[in-house]
């Protein structure tokens, strides 16, 4: 038998959990969620990360897809221990790489009796599936198929001469009851004759199917706990009764099976279809598929910050058990318990994550939104400094957007998007062009008989001000506008803006400067007289 590792209490385990995706394609937001997961249970308790690669289907493998992975997480900033280009003492942790670990556990199965070579070939199961309703390879059925359990051993070695292509089938014995002990479902109990008896090696490629790989790689590797999806439940007996095939009971892993991501309407699993529908994404990065050249949106490319995400999808599933919405990595690795992780689908509330995106913004320093903000600015042809750009920012932040969603609806909501900041203040950058009067209801509210005229007034002392701060405006406006018992405000908006948006008078006259504030005055004046 190749090489066990020590047995050792599972009291005294370190903990030690793993990210296995395989590298068919993005990495869907449900995989985040799960990886950070096993992250936080990770740090909580010291242990050990590892990223491993499960690429053993050859077919479904997608150039770039592993790159990808590994980028997505560096800019969530969930960090690995060990595994594929972090290195490790457990490598090589690219499945693809361990054909020949996998071929002597194989063995070990065959020898012992509990797998079997099965030389059906495609056509033969198909047949089979026709003949037989709801078709099952199992112990009702293996008898009567071409395996080295049916066949003389003089043909079984004939077919291996001869080299016809095989796979290896666990032997599954029906009418056993298979315990699961789930650290969020707790006890579950599957019988043995629902399972058929599973593929776990292809003399094809050479390769493992998922069940056998995983299994090897997560004893050699002395996983702890595997945490994964809902989606893997059903298979948990199999592994269960794979450890007990090779003698690795007392070192099996503890098992968590998280909820699914549901649909925003909390109706069937999360695809990206809701996210094209709905117009959120569902991939961490942008995702450009190589076979098909499609382009899928990313957090990162919306305009997330990876913080916020990653907020977001710690509470997707798992209640800290106070009303705390706002916490750090370190914050979430403090409270995160898996028994406090829901047996239940947790709805995606995309909603809920642009919020969470809002308060993140806004927890940031004004300069820290300036690199974002200048490619923007940048993309509107307009060029600026950090600094004018971080004011505008202050000024900005909290306002509310107007936008219309995926669906044709008109809505608002504060600013949440870095990008969100534009259609608010094209005005600092750029002098409004028209004044439309007629249907412009905010121009035609406040701009009467007289206004010109008290604009021109107005514009004739600010040109003479030789203090142009927000103080000093205030000051001199003020004690004109008291004197002279006049509302300057709302015509004096209309001149700098061109519309009944921006932020406080005096922030954005200073912002212009006294140039700029009274060259679009008199412009104003000409236009409206």
């Amino acid at each position: 038998m190749p090489k066990n590792y020590t047995l050792f209490n599972m009291t005294e385990r370190k903990v030690r959990v793993r990210f296995a995706p395989s590298p068919t394609g993005a990495l869907h937001i449900g995989g985040v969620r799960t990886a950070l997961y096993n992250y936080l249970f990770a740090r909580q308790h010291g242990g050990e990360f590892i990223f491993r690669i499960e690429d053993t289907d050859s077919n479904r493998f997608v150039p770039g897809a592993e790159e990808y992975i590994i980028e997505s997480f560096k800019w969530l900033g969930i960090k690995f221990d060990e595994g594929v280009s972090f290195g490790g003492n457990y490598g090589p942790y690219r499945q693809s790489e361990r054909r020949d670990i996998y071929k002597q556990y194989v063995k070990v199965l065959l020898d012992a009796g509990k797998a079997y070579m099965a030389f059906d070939t495609p056509e033969e199961l198909d047949a089979k599936r026709a003949e037989v309703q709801n078709f099952q390879y199992d112990a009702s059925t293996r008898m009567s198929m071409r395996n080295s359990l049916a066949l003389p051993k003089e043909e079984v070695e004939r077919l291996l001469a001869e080299g016809h292509q095989y796979v290896v089938r666990f032997l599954i014995q029906p009418g056993e009851e298979v315990h699961v002990d789930d650290l969020i479902r707790g006890d579950v109990v599957i019988n043995s004759s629902i399972l058929d008896d599973k593929v776990l090696y292809k003399s094809a490629d050479e390769l493992p199917t998922y069940h056998l790989a995983n299994i090897v790689d997560d004893h050699l590797m002395e996983v702890s706990h595997v945490i994964r999806g809902e989606e893997w439940l059903p298979s948990a007996p199999l592994h269960v009764l794979l450890y007990r095939a090779f003698g690795w009971e007392d070192t099996m892993p503890r098992f968590a099976h998280l909820p699914l991501l549901l649909k925003p309407e909390g109706n069937g699993k999360l695809s990206k279809r809701d996210g094209d529908k709905l117009g959120f994404p569902v991939f961490p990065l942008e995702w450009h598929d190589p076979k098909t050249g499609e382009v899928s949106s990313g957090y990162r490319e919306t305009g997330y910050l990876p913080e916020a995400v990653i907020n977001f999808l710690a509470l997707l599933g798992w209640n800290p058990g106070n009303d705390q919405e706002i916490m750090s990595l370190d914050e979430m690795v403090s409270l995160f318990d898996l028994s406090k992780c829901s047996k239940s689908g947790a709805r995606f509330d995309y909603v809920k994550g642009i919020w969470f995106n809002h308060q993140y913004l806004l927890r940031q320093a004004d300069i820290d939104w300036t690199p974002e903000f200048d490619k923007v600015l940048r993309a509107n042809g307009i060029e600026s400094t950090p600094e004018r750009e971080a004011q505008v920012v202050a000024m900005m932040k909290q306002k509310v957007v107007e936008y219309t969603d995926k669906l044709g609806n008109k809505k608002k909501r504060n600013v949440s998007f870095v990008s969100d900041l534009w259609p608010l203040c094209d005005f600092f950058f750029l002098a409004p062009q028209t004044y439309d009067k007629e249907g412009d209801k905010f121009i035609r509210k406040n701009w009467k008989e007289g206004t010109a005229a008290e604009m021109t007034e107005l514009a004739d002392l600010l040109e003479g001000l030789s203090d142009f701060s927000v103080e000093s405006l205030k000051q001199a406006v003020d004690a004109w506008a008291e004197a002279g018992e006049k509302k300057p405000w709302n015509p004096w908006r209309v001149c700098l803006v061109g519309t009944g948006q921006g932020p406080d008078m005096y922030e954005l006259a200073a912002f212009l400067g006294k140039v700029e504030t009274v060259n679009r005055m008199r412009k104003a004046v000409a236009m409206l007289a």
